[in-house]
């Protein structure tokens, strides 16, 4: 009984190791294949009209696709903020918008009015601070994102015009082409200095962050 209970288990970690190395070769061919697109296209990476937050010249640029009703986004976003304070002079992450989830496209051209009355990141935190309230998949409540967005101070009235121009339809719909280009499928989806995470965690984009700002550091530092 005992052996045979043995090579049950033993034949249950094989499936289980047989399993997790095909997860690690699958993860590792969707990264190739990325990384290639993202050579062919580097250009699609970082747009002129893209958010930008932290200095022109930072050694490091992150680029995030960011659904703004992406639960995930919402978490990582301090964990990302964290990181530019602590390297302010040497980060900048660029912000690209990824729909996938239904109302999100209302959502990110609000953002957009928010920026053309300079009031960005006030905004984007207030409506991240805010999504349990608005962004249910099935049922989004975007009238409560447009909410929070007022209590951060953005002139709706003004905000609700700004979101019909043809400039920011465009920018959304370049946003859509890249990362389709890029093969880009979840969010959030990281490229550090052109490069993707190796798999997808806070510590492996701090990891790569650092490995990058190790690389690009002056000599004698």
């Amino acid at each position: 009984m005992t052996s045979r209970k043995s090579t049950v288990l033993g034949l249950l970690a094989l499936v289980i190791a047989v399993f997790a190395l095909g997860v690690y070769f699958y993860q590792q061919q969707v990264q190739n294949s990325q990384m290639e697109k993202v050579k062919q296209a580097g250009d699609r990476l970082v747009r002129p009209v893209s958010p930008v937050m932290g200095p022109a010249d930072a050694r490091v640029t992150i680029v995030e696709f960011f659904d703004p009703a992406c639960e995930t986004c919402r978490v990582f976003y301090p964990f990302v903020k964290d990181l530019m304070r602590q390297h302010p002079q040497d980060i900048r992450l660029v912000l690209r918008y990824a729909p996938f989830h239904q109302g999100s496209d209302q959502v990110i051209k609000l953002l957009e009015a928010a920026r053309l009355q300079g009031i960005y990141l006030p905004v984007l935190e207030m409506v991240l601070a805010a999504q349990p309230l608005w962004a249910d998949h099935s049922r989004p409540n975007v009238e409560r994102a447009f909410q929070a967005a007022g209590e951060a101070g953005l002139d709706l009235q003004k905000a609700f015009e700004a979101m019909k121009s043809p400039a920011i339809e465009g920018l959304l719909l370049q946003d859509v082409e890249d990362l389709t280009a890029l093969r880009v499928t979840r969010t959030p989806t990281f490229f550090v200095n052109g490069r993707s995470l190796p798999s997808f965690g806070p510590e492996q984009l701090e990891a790569l962050v650092l490995e990058e700002l190790k690389k690009t550091a002056a000599p004698g530092k």
